[in-house]
């Protein structure tokens, strides 16, 4: 039985194949169209799942799509109506679109899918699943786990925007929902917006600031009181009440009244690209402060409310690594499963999921360590189709036959103090990289941090990097009870390998913050100790793996910056020609891709 999964429309539009409940293949929209955050539907993403399964679309015997539009154009126009007449221009911008489209979204949806192949709706048959329901559906039957508590946050889906939810066996119960306009996503990403990021792409960059506020300062508290009082009421099972006096995203196209909260916290709306200021790391901070309670209370409710072990979590909040971390602390659960693509990418395999075990009622076996294949789950390219884009470009190239060999060639080149773009199997599936669309560099040279983001990711300074370190080391460096193969969980550098930070740290400029070395690691500790760490199993990502271990080997050192292989405001490359063009337009050193290796000074030439 092959399902397609589908998510799209919204952001991060995406396409998942099934084949006889197994995943074949996943992959975002973005990477193929180079249209970041690309909502479209996902046309070329299908394409690749098709042909990785080696099937034409005639083949599928289910289509799924990842939320219910019409439940969706509900809340859209009692929202409108239950605030008319404030909301009128969106409403009037916003309405043609959905009475063309979603009005008639099964005939549109079909359209596309006969500009694929041939499409049977006699054979193959067209399902719509809750938005929430795919996202717990993602989490919960990719783990490992027979029984567990699902938690779903994001912003909103159809009317929910956090679910609770039990899994066991090849059902999912939804226990508790809280419904739209009170959302933590959509808190979130109020404070995304006033403090100058994009909402629904910058919320990492907000995650990322907060550190450089000192959560026990005056001005960090403050905050963190005013919005509790003011902004939002936090019950004690976890759920919110947002205050709708200071939000503006029901019927306005901004998501706050900025007046109001610039009257609250004392300063303006931050401008895009401007100064970030200490009160700007404070409020971030407070931000961030406030969300982790409001995660943690939702935690101990869903071990009160379904008596679990284990936890799975999805939605877009659940990209939160900060958060993340704090649940780990809290040792609410004994055992934790995040879905590497928990944003509404991973919809779309959901969706499939859904409906596989739900839908057609298919038995489930669990699996260790989950059935994510390590999220490599995209395409992949031959070392012919490589030596190809190298005679199109004219430039020179080194092939190695020992993968070994490679290994221990490129950890010298690294050990160097030079950049590397690492191009290998088969690409990601979700915001991250994992070890085979990533920028490599040494952790050890204070320098790196502030060259890969300003020379090569084109980013802004205070930006942190993961560490990709052997997960047989990462006890003895990090303090982490648990794995974090997908990236997905902060962790502080044991104190062994810190530097003490100067008298009157807290009172620098987020500049001077940041020049200051926080451990023997320089350029992956952040300026809180913390570290956003990916752990590397040998039979997950072997290669990767034994790059990491000739890093070792060479230099004492077991990990490497990774970071993903694009630059500011492009998605993460997918094609050797994208991860050419990356290179040759950046400051990185060499490019590896497969056996290949380029070195930029000969590529020059």
């Amino acid at each position: 039985m092959y399902i397609l999964g589908i998510s799209a429309y919204y952001h991060d539009s995406a396409a998942a194949l099934l084949k006889d409940g197994e995943v074949v293949a996943a992959a975002q929209e973005e990477r193929f169209s180079r249209i970041k955050n690309d909502p479209s539907f996902p046309r070329r993403a299908i394409l690749f799942c098709l042909q990785e399964a080696g099937i034409a679309l005639s083949a599928i015997d289910i289509v799924v799509f990842y939320d219910k539009p019409f439940m969706k154009f509900e809340r859209i126009l009692e929202t409108f109506y239950r605030h008319a007449p404030l909301g009128f221009k969106p409403f009037l911008k916003g309405i043609p679109i959905w009475i063309k489209e979603k009005m008639f979204f099964k005939q549109m949806l079909r359209k596309e899918l006969r500009t694929l192949g041939r499409y049977d709706e006699t054979h193959t048959r067209l399902l719509f699943t809750e938005h929430h329901l795919a996202h717990a559906a993602s989490a919960f039957f990719a783990s490992p786990y027979e029984k567990a508590a699902i938690l779903t946050v994001d912003g909103v889906g159809e009317w929910a925007t956090l679910s609770l939810s039990l899994g066991k066996g090849n059902k999912i119960e939804v226990l508790k929902e809280m419904h739209f306009p009170d959302s933590i996503g959509l808190f979130y990403s109020a404070f995304t917006y006033y403090l100058g990021f994009r909402v629904n792409s910058g919320e990492y960059k907000l995650m990322g600031l907060a550190p450089y506020g000192d959560r026990s300062s005056e001005t960090t508290l403050r905050f963190a009181e005013l919005i509790k009082e003011r902004l939002v009421r936090i019950h004690p099972d976890g759920s919110i009440t947002l205050n709708q006096a200071y939000f503006n995203y029901q019927t306005g196209l901004t998501m706050v009244k900025s007046r109001k909260w610039e009257k609250l916290f004392g300063f303006p709306r931050r401008k895009p690209e401007t100064d970030l200021l200490p009160a700007h790391c404070s409020l971030a901070c407070a931000a961030q402060i406030v969300t982790e309670e409001i995660l943690l209370k939702l935690v101990h409710e869903a071990r009160k409310e379904t008596s679990a072990t284990a936890l799975c979590l999805a939605g877009g909040v659940a990209l939160n690594c900060v958060a993340n971390g704090r649940i780990i602390k809290e040792k609410v659960f004994d055992q934790l499963f995040i879905q590497p693509a928990a944003g509404d990418s991973g919809g779309a395999l959901g969706a499939a999921l859904a409906a596989y075990y739900i839908h057609a009622g298919k038995e489930r076996t669990c699996r260790q360590p989950d059935r994510m294949k390590g999220a490599l789950l995209g395409s992949a390219y031959t070392d012919a189709e490589i030596r190809e884009l190298a005679e199109e470009e004219n430039v020179p190239f080194r092939s190695f036959d020992n993968r070994r060999e490679l290994c221990r060639h490129t950890a010298r080149l690294l050990a160097r103090g030079n950049c590397i773009g690492w191009f290998q199997g088969r690409m990601e599936f979700g915001p991250r990289a994992l070890g085979n669309r990533s920028i490599l560099a040494d952790p050890r040279y204070p320098e790196m941090q502030q060259r890969v983001n300003l020379k090569i990711k084109f980013r802004e300074s205070f930006r942190p990097f993961a560490p990709a370190i052997l997960k047989e080391e990462a006890a003895s460096y990090f303090d982490c009870p648990v794995c974090s193969d997908y990236m997905l969980l902060t962790a502080e550098i044991r104190d062994c390998y810190k530097k003490e930070l100067p008298p009157g740290y807290a009172d620098l400029e987020i500049t001077e913050k940041r020049r200051i070395a926080k451990s023997d690691y320089p350029s992956i500790t952040h300026v809180d100790y913390s570290s956003r760490l990916q752990t590397v199993d040998r039979e997950t990502n072997p290669l990767f793996w034994s790059l990491l271990t000739a890093f070792k080997e060479q230099t004492g050192c077991p990990m490497l910056i990774n970071t993903s292989f694009n630059v500011r405001g492009e998605p993460i490359v997918c094609s050797p020609a994208d991860a050419f063009r990356c290179f040759m337009t950046t400051d990185m050193d060499y490019l590896v891709m497969e056996n290949i290796i380029f070195d930029k000074k000969q590529c020059k030439t």
